[in-house]
């Protein structure tokens, strides 16, 4: 849990859940617990919830939403920032909840930023679709809706009853029991009063909005120069992609759904991994969200679950048998003889696997989030999510504190090597403690250097440690896309060398950038052949009903001529490079709204058609622009054709983000005797890359 408090706040709200009832709460003292932060109560205040205002948008939904529409409905407000592992924790949390009251809940993701790369609203869309947000988001990048309900640390969940007052407050991650409680004794005393809005809310999620691609947000990339490997963690689509240096697609180990299994690489199954490390022919996994260590026979070809019980540890301080002590959020590994080192982002500590004795214990950190130096013991951390070692110390990328530190092998002493503290960060190269990072997630140890993904600043940076000084050697400090001598990055969180070739797991693009580290010339990696798990089809693309990315257009009335065929003609100019996506379907439907005596469509251009059905439609992977569909005019009259057209379009290097854009027109139509008139119908329209 993360506590700020960045102006005056008005109000702080708790829960205090009984056996028997649950007290309304209003602003008291706060007492702070390792799982949470609560407040005493008191009984009879009641305190309306103040409106969702003062930001910058919406997210996962067409229109604004308000308390005010939203009476009836029980409203969980989660103040949230997506670069924090705790909120991060509570996501399976809010999903159980939305899932258990789908028709009587409604949660609002609050996003209020402590990073100023988190405030982009693009880049909140892009998190939404990493970690699967299903319920509506509010950009709160001012802290005006944190300000009004006086939140104090991230993540903080407020109930609101159906009539738009507060029920209370509480803080930290795993409450999902006492939350439950609430919601269910809210929801069953507005149903005994007729007084609950049981009717689903739909919204407009993101995802219907994008296509899915060979790479989804890969975490982490592992490059072996002795066997010619790259290890790519395809952290999204839940598999290892394993590739020779230049791309050539060699395998890909898991089948691509969310799951724990052990077994073949075509039946195993992980869940968001991110770091490995690689000995001989044996490759482990932080297996992230499955709170697991995995290892990968490449040989037998083969996985294997060495470390973890698969349920997220809340211990600080923990030795033991391997499978019988539970992990929290490994994030990175880094393997130093015959132990494997985990920064465990979780609890903000170290630990380490014994590969001889098979055997896990923390190694460093007091489990207290800070940027603290000394002992093993006494150093404190801050959501580390990198390692690297040059033999002598260990490296670690200390993220939310936004500093590298090192760890000396010989005396355990930890000390920090530049960067600033936990509300100290930015995008300045120096030396020491004036350097200014943003989040960074990867390191990779080089020669007496270290290479540093900056993620939050997009940019590749490079430490000296013994002089403590750092200097940009890739990225303009914007999210882009952009190959050459002048390359743009969008979250790098993954590094790795081989072969004078600096691989980069380019998170947000969804791809693998190469640096030539010699020309300094960077690419974008082509991995032919690799296509999205089947079973991860997009559900935009499997659901013939939805119309994502909706736009219509009316288009000024057409003269046809009466008694003759003529052909409706559908462009859409894509983007400048990009294409059709081959492994989507696309789809188009043709109807005929009004006037189906005047005219009718042809379902197909063979010759003696008859030309009066009122709608043809079609799915199809291998749809071509323009669309050319036939119909046939008859006597004289109006008519009104509808046209709708669904396309999936991607970059033509299959990276970046894959679009999904509804286009619908309308077209009034009028047949008449008039011999100039044209029985072409053009239908033109743009697709955009934003």
């Amino acid at each position: 849990m993360r506590t700020i408090s960045p102006k005056s706040s008005k109000a702080v709200f708790g829960f205090a859940v009984f056996l028997s009832a649950i007290a309304v709460l209003s602003a008291q003292s706060l007492r702070t617990i390792r799982k949470g932060t609560y407040m005493s109560a008191q009984q009879g205040v009641r305190v309306r919830a103040p409106e969702i205002t003062g930001g910058r948008g919406w997210l996962n939904t067409d229109k604004p939403l308000s308390l005010v529409a939203l009476k009836g409905k029980v409203v969980l407000l989660d103040f949230w920032t997506y670069g924090c592992i705790n909120c991060i924790h509570i996501i399976p949390d809010l999903k159980r909840l939305e899932e258990k009251y789908a028709n009587q809940l409604v949660v609002i993701g609050v996003h209020s930023a402590k990073f100023e790369n988190e405030k982009e609203t693009e880049n909140i869309r892009r998190i939404i679709l990493r970690y699967e947000i299903e319920h509506p988001v509010y950009n709160d990048a001012e802290f005006k809706v944190w300000q009004s309900y006086g939140v104090r640390a991230w993540p903080t969940q407020i109930l609101i009853d159906p009539a738009g007052y507060v029920i209370g407050s509480i803080s930290g991650e795993g409450n999902y029991d006492p939350i439950d409680m609430a919601i269910g004794k809210a929801v069953a005393d507005f149903r005994a009063r007729g007084e609950l809005n049981e009717e689903p809310l739909k919204l407009s999620l993101e995802r219907a909005k994008v296509g899915n691609l060979p790479l989804a947000f890969p975490g982490k990339v592992l490059a072996d120069s002795k066997g010619d490997r790259l290890f790519i963690a395809d952290s999204n689509h839940n598999r290892i992609v394993v590739t020779k240096l230049d791309g050539t697609l060699v395998e890909t180990i898991g089948t691509g759904e969310h799951g724990f299994a052990d077994g073949a690489f075509d039946k195993a199954s992980f869940y968001r991994p991110q770091g490995m490390a690689l000995e001989a022919d044996n490759l482990y996994i932080a297996d992230t969200e499955n709170h697991l260590i995995r290892r990968v026979d490449l040989k037998a070809r083969t996985v294997k679950t060495i470390a973890g019980t698969g349920k997220q540890s809340h211990d600080y301080f923990k030795q033991g048998p391997a499978r019988e002590v539970g992990l929290n959020s490994p994030w990175d590994l880094q393997l130093v003889g015959r132990t494997l080192y985990i920064a465990m982002a979780g609890p903000h500590q170290i630990w380490k696997l014994d590969l001889e004795k098979e055997a896990v214990s923390t190694f460093a950190g007091s489990g207290r989030e800070a940027r603290l130096d000394g002992s093993l013991l006494e150093a404190g951390f801050a959501q580390p999510s990198g390692l690297a070692t040059d033999g002598q110390s260990l490296f670690v990328a200390d993220s939310e504190s936004n500093i590298i530190r090192a760890i000396d092998l010989s005396s355990g002493q930890v000390k920090t090597v530049v960067g600033g503290d936990l509300f100290k960060f930015g995008d300045v190269d120096g030396l020491g403690d004036d350097v200014r990072l943003q989040h960074p997630l990867g390191i990779f140890a080089l020669d007496g250097r270290v290479l540093i993904a900056d993620t939050y600043n997009h940019k590749i940076k490079l430490l000296d440690p013994a002089a403590r000084s750092v200097k940009t050697l890739f990225g303009t400090g914007k999210p882009g896309q952009t190959d050459g001598n002048s390359p743009s990055l969008y979250e790098p969180g993954g590094l790795s060398v081989a072969d004078n070739r600096l691989y980069v797991a380019d998170t947000n693009n969804h791809a693998v950038r190469v640096v030539n580290l010699k020309t300094k010339g960077i690419s974008t990696l082509r991995i032919k052949g690799l296509e999205p798990p089947a079973a991860l089809t997009t559900a935009a693309a499997t659901d013939s009903d939805t119309a994502p990315n909706f736009e219509e257009i009316v288009l000024v009335p057409q003269r046809l001529r009466a008694n003759q065929n003529g052909i409706v003609v559908v462009q859409v100019d894509l983007p400048a490079g990009y294409h059709l996506n081959p492994m989507a379907p696309q789809r188009y439907r043709l109807s005929v709204e009004s006037g189906g005596q005047h005219v009718g469509l042809m379902s197909s251009s063979v010759t003696g058609s008859s030309g009066r059905d009122r709608e043809v439609k079609e799915t199809s992977k291998n749809l071509r622009l323009p669309l050319r569909i036939p119909f046939r005019a008859y006597e004289a009259g109006k008519a009104d054709l509808r046209v709708q057209l669904t396309l999936f379009y991607c970059r033509e290097d299959n990276t970046g983000t894959c679009r999904i854009k509804t286009l619908v027109w309308r077209a009034p139509l009028e047949v008449g005797t008039d011999t100039v008139a044209s029985n072409e119908i053009k239908i033109q329209g743009r697709a955009s890359a934003e």
